[in-house]
């Protein structure tokens, strides 16, 4: 029989040793997400994968709002967050700062999810676009990389809540494989 294990059992950390925990290399950045109840999903994925930050850019909302706090469920208290107007500028810095940028989208040469291979020592920013018009142009264009989800079915795209979930954690998956294979 398994029984389902309590809250108490989990052994989650709580948001002091969280933020001062070892964060997965990975920044994910919202450009211009519509949907309060995704920005909230986000959170709620970072939390989960310990990554480093979130960026909330454009017309992407930012907590303290009832509908991000609905689906984050305090996740917005423990993951480091920051808003910026401009997605193209951010990527611009952070390429600066050395951190490998990659978009999220359906592109030409788009490396597939399960293709992409990092080095456990870099830090990646993963920019998931808009519900409707994804990433746009110009950030694909400046990104280092660019990043599909294979898809098999009759439809286009993913939910971005849902697509933020699924290369999350194939990064963190593969990042904790390459990790304890490699002697620090």
């Amino acid at each position: 029989m398994n029984r389902k294990l309590e809250n108490s059992e989990l052994g989650r950390l709580d948001v002091e040793a969280f933020k001062e925990a070892e964060k997965t290399p990975i920044i994910v950045v919202l450009d211009n997400i519509r949907s309060l109840n995704n920005i909230g999903s986000v959170f709620r994925t970072a939390d989960a994968f310990r990554i480093q930050k979130i960026y909330l850019c454009g017309i992407t909302a930012t907590p303290p709002h009832k509908d991000i706090r609905k689906t984050a469920l305090g996740a917005t208290e423990s993951v480091d967050w920051e808003y910026r107007e401009s997605t193209l500028e951010l990527v611009g810095e952070l390429k600066a700062m050395g951190v490998r940028t990659v978009a999220v989208e359906q592109a030409e040469n788009a490396v597939m999810l399960d293709d992409f291979e990092s080095n456990p020592r870099e830090t990646l920013a993963l920019i998931f676009g808009n519900e409707v018009k994804g990433v746009s142009q110009e950030v694909v264009t400046a990104c280092d990389t660019v990043l599909e989800i294979p898809q098999f079915g009759t439809k286009h795209s993913l939910n971005i809540s849902v697509s933020a979930g699924i290369v999350v954690w194939d990064l963190w998956a593969k990042h904790d494989s390459q990790k304890q294979k490699s002697p620090e």
